[in-house]
């Protein structure tokens, strides 16, 4: 495996950071077989309340980062005393082809020793072929202290009305946010995987 980085974007009290295709020398398209958005350090503003981490992706041609998606998420926590571990399958966290926001961390603290860490990696973005996979892995510092590990992945196919709305679409847009809205600093970079 070889990784090119292709951008790095970096959040100081945005609300959001996208990766669009063809902006600001951007390339999310055939170029390459896979992409890996590797995310650091990431920590919201709003400290206590523990917003998740989350990301939707928008088809060629298409808005609004709500495209139909499949997936399951799974986590591991373990608190500081050492008095409760648990690995879980989180099924409020499932989409059945649903629009919503794809969680990567769960309840990541806001204070400023707390953030998540992980990577997303998203396969073969411009197939219209086969759906578009996706799988992620993240660690976080939860806002009860608890350090988290949490699995993400499924697939995104078709849309709800957009440019492909009857089979697999190709993705060209990708954007990151917390589930409050609020704000959030942090790196996110870019790499195709060839």
């Amino acid at each position: 495996m070889i990784s090119t980085l292709i951008k790095t974007l970096t959040a100081s009290g945005d609300s959001s950071l996208s990766f669009v295709d063809g902006t600001a020398d951007v390339v999310f398209d055939s170029t390459y077989d896979a992409y890996m958005f590797v995310c650091t350090d990431i920590n919201p503003s709003s400290a206590g309340t523990g917003p998740h981490f989350q990301f939707q992706v928008n088809e060629v041609g298409g808005s609004g980062y709500n495209e139909l998606v499949t997936g399951q998420v799974f986590n591991a926590f373990h608190n500081p005393g050492d008095t409760d571990a648990q690995l879980d399958y989180q099924a409020g966290y499932d989409q059945a082809q649903g629009t919503g926001l794809v969680t990567l961390a769960i309840g990541v603290g806001g204070e400023s020793d707390e953030s998540t860490s992980g990577i997303l990696h998203i396969f073969s973005p411009a197939n219209t072929t086969f759906v578009t996979h996706y799988k992620s892995r993240f660690n976080g510092h939860r806002n009860d202290d608890y350090s988290h590990e949490v699995w993400s992945g499924g697939y995104f196919n078709t849309t709800t009305g957009g440019v492909s709305a009857t089979g697999p679409i190709a993705i060209d847009e990708i954007q990151f946010k917390f589930s409050d809205g609020g704000n959030f600093d942090g790196v996110i970079q870019m790499y195709g995987i060839s």
